[in-house]
């Protein structure tokens, strides 16, 4: 039998009622007795790390959470992180870049109820994580919900209440999970190398959405606190003229402090193109300029973050962030 590694850190999963509404507050151990059955599957140790609802989840949270796979990893064959649904996909995203090349299965996953409700979906996303996490066909990061396995930097929270809350944006599953078994859509060589593991973020990112008719100045207000901006930009991608070139000035200013811009969109699938019209060309070679093409947002905050503590020279910058990791920038032919 295999050896797994339960990382409990909170979320709905973990939680009961309180006067205030849902807390997490059950432990990695009231979790496992809930699911006798993975006792026939593999041999479960249980961590405590945090226990958290997800929306307090920070970056430093991102990097304990990957020390704490380090300090494991030779003792184990998998990892499951039970995790809150909310910033389940940030998380995700984040322990890609912190730790990659690894041959072994990081899984992450929860619930849309406690698991101690009588109709909840605990138990099954769990034993299914447990399932994945013991596969010698998976690995590294990857996230079971639903009876779907999503690539770690292709999740996406697509609903906020149906128990198929995840999505695999612009990306194959990687595999289904029916009846305690797997179906593998997509089978890849394990990296033959030592996993590489990270121990830096700089959360000094920021994620702005346009509206028709937003004033410019605030890429100036926002220029002092942050060190990379992502601008949600409507269609392919664009930035506003409104006759004038107060958007452009404001970049350029990001530019000439030495800090990028990603620019995405807000549509949900087939990602960016600033070549397309005239809004987004007139903007694509400023230096700094990036684009999120087929990224997800969750995937382009954490990939900054990853990024900045390693080099603040734009052209590194772009040449890290338009390296594909782990299918998280899907380039086309």
């Amino acid at each position: 039998m295999k050896n797994i590694l339960l990382i409990a850190t909170g979320g709905t999963i973990a939680s009961r009622p309180t006067a205030d509404g849902l807390l997490p507050q059950l432990l990695a151990g009231d979790i496992l007795r809930c699911v006798p059955s993975l006792a026939g599957l593999c041999h479960v140790d249980a961590l405590q790390l945090m226990n958290l609802d997800s929306t307090n989840i920070t970056p430093d949270c991102w990097l304990a959470i990957a020390r704490c796979i380090r300090e494991h990893y030779d003792d184990y064959d998998g990892f499951v992180l039970t995790h809150g649904t909310d910033t389940m996909a940030y998380t995700a995203a984040a322990l890609t870049y912190l730790v990659q090349s690894s041959a072994k299965p990081i899984v992450l996953t929860g619930a849309q109820k406690s698991i101690y409700s009588e109709d909840t979906d605990a138990r099954r996303n769990l034993f299914d994580a447990f399932l994945a996490a013991q596969d010698d066909a998976l690995f590294g990061v990857l996230l079971v919900f639903d009876g779907r396995v999503i690539a770690g930097t292709r999740a996406r929270k697509t609903r906020t209440k149906s128990m198929n809350a995840f999505s695999s944006i612009d990306y194959p599953d990687v595999a289904l999970l029916r009846e305690g078994r797997i179906l593998h859509y997509i089978r890849e060589d394990k990296p033959s190398c030592a996993p590489v593991f990270y121990d830096r973020l700089n959360p000094r990112v920021f994620v702005l959405r346009l509206i028709p008719g937003m004033n410019p100045d605030v890429l100036g207000l926002l220029l002092s606190r942050y060190d990379a901006l992502v601008i949600e930009s409507f269609g392919v991608g664009g930035l506003p003229c409104y006759e004038q070139e107060d958007f452009l000035c404001a970049v350029r200013a990001w530019s000439d402090a030495g800090k990028p811009i990603v620019i995405t969109t807000q549509v949900p699938h087939e990602g960016s193109d600033l070549y397309v019209y005239q809004v987004g060309a007139r903007v694509a070679g400023t230096p700094g300029v990036l684009q999120a093409q087929t990224m997800t947002v969750e995937a382009v905050v954490a990939k900054l973050m990853w990024i900045l503590p390693q080099t603040y020279d734009l052209s590194e910058i772009a040449a890290l962030f338009e390296a594909p990791v782990a299918h998280d920038l899907l380039l086309f032919s």
